[in-house]
């Protein structure tokens, strides 16, 4: 059984998301997702959905066998638990890859790091893009419908 560990905010769902664990799913037989802790995020802005909806999201996506929080005091206690085979990361993750083979390696874990290519369709593939967008419409419709 080879286990693969995804990890992310996943703050808006978007398909940059969904292309991301589809692929990660593909590099084994269980996707295990590790979904970051609101007080955790400190490489961006804080997310916007609370942690728990974010949780329930990816739970119930098809590529994703098994979803929970990462911890709030070492970010290698949920990946020693698995005990992954690989671990993904997305095109856009922050994580310098040979710090963090390096890191694995001082934890005792033996997964190979892959990154996955960012996702090249249609749509929006961004949350703060999403925001940015939803701030530019629905702000200006807001403007205009004060006007009335």
């Amino acid at each position: 059984m080879k286990r693969v560990v995804a990890t992310g905010t996943f703050d808006i769902l978007h398909p940059g998301h969904i292309y991301y664990l589809e692929e990660s799913r593909k590099l084994g037989d269980e996707l295990h997702v590790i979904v970051a802790r609101d007080e955790n995020v400190r490489h961006k802005p804080k997310p916007v959905i609370p942690e728990q909806q974010r949780l329930r999201m990816v739970q119930s996506l098809k590529p994703v066998d098994y979803a929970r929080f990462g911890s709030t005091k070492d970010i290698f206690e949920p990946i020693r638990e698995i005990q992954p085979d690989i671990i993904t990361l997305g095109f856009n993750q922050f994580f310098n890859e040979e710090k963090l083979k390096y890191d694995l390696e001082e934890n005792g874990i033996s997964a190979e790091v892959v990154r996955i290519e960012g996702y090249s369709g249609e749509g929006f593939c961004s949350s703060r893009n999403i925001m940015k967008q939803i701030l530019i419409r629905r702000c200006k419709e807001l403007q205009d419908d004060s006007t009335d």
